[in-house]
């Protein structure tokens, strides 16, 4: 035997504690907790025979649909804390968003790996299947602000999500609970603001840019207010980043092609760049000397 060999040999091994639990017919399991029976077979693909990169595809957009259940748990959470006066639990919840952010942000490298001759393989068992077709993407953006009645109508045929996607486009936004935490609290936010039909995409209003200057120009003496602003400004960033690099994945991978929900791809999610949730945070900015 090679000397030294067996000492190798056992450092590269690690015994099994005894107080570890092996027995599960009782117990409860990692895998039963965790329902992984069910999260792991739901994997279909649909090219015969299968195509390797196909599921790839539908890992990383099931991954992304649980990161967003999970930004919309958090977002809720907030909405409510902040329309309950309480501050410190709602930037907690905010600043976890940003986090989920981040990682459906850097998945789209992952996606990426994929290349348009490979994804041109696959694209025709998609049909007209699309990610414009995310409700839970849908509610997020409703939740944050980006209000559109008209997506309502691509969940006709789920009468339960077309029911969640319409109670969310007639409640509050996480920002106008905000603007009335701001109103409860002495800030001059206009009434206007307070009394608006939250179904409305909501537009900028001059005189809060004017509040927020007051906020900015004084931050420890507006810590919390001043502390919340920043961070609704950091989602918006991390959300406006998801965009753009969601757009240049979709042209690097299908050029200038319609998607295949029917938009015109490329284009079309290039508008979504200009659309803002929280405008008077960043028209402030200007004012900052």
């Amino acid at each position: 035997m090679i000397s030294g060999m067996s000492d190798a040999t056992d450092r590269a091994t690690r015994a099994l504690e005894n107080t570890i639990q092996t027995d599960f017919s009782q117990a409860m399991s990692y895998g039963r907790y965790l329902d992984l029976e069910t999260l792991l077979s739901a994997q279909h693909p649909r090219s015969v025979p299968e195509l390797h990169d196909e599921m790839l595809f539908i890992i990383q957009h099931q991954v992304a649909e649980l990161w967003l259940k999970l930004l919309l748990h958090e977002l809720r959470s907030a909405r409510a804390c902040i329309a309950a006066d309480e501050f410190a639990p709602a930037l907690k919840r905010l600043a976890r968003v940003k986090h989920v952010q981040r990682q459906l942000i850097e998945q789209w490298d992952v996606l990426a790996t994929m290349t348009p001759s490979e994804y041109a393989e696959i694209r025709p068992f998609l049909a007209t299947s699309s990610g414009f077709q995310s409700y839970q993407y849908r509610a997020v953006e409703f939740l944050l602000g980006n209000k559109n009645a008209d997506m309502i109508a691509v969940f006709e045929h789920d009468p339960e999500v077309k029911a969640m996607l319409t109670a969310l486009w007639e409640e509050p936004t996480i920002y106008d609970e905000f603007l009335r935490y701001l109103g409860r609290n002495g800030y001059a936010v206009p009434a206007s603001v307070l009394d608006r039909d939250v179904r409305e995409p909501y537009r900028m209003v001059p005189e809060l840019v004017d509040v927020f200057e007051a906020v900015y120009a004084a931050p420890a003496e507006h810590w919390g207010v001043y502390e919340t602003c920043e961070e609704l400004v950091d989602i918006e960033d991390m959300f406006q980043q998801w965009r753009f690099r969601h757009l240049q994945v979709v042209l690097r991978t299908i050029g200038f092609k319609t998607g295949t929900g029917g938009s015109s791809g490329v284009s079309f999610l290039r508008k979504a760049l200009d659309l803002t949730f929280f405008p008077e945070l960043y028209e402030v900015r200007t004012r900052i000397e």
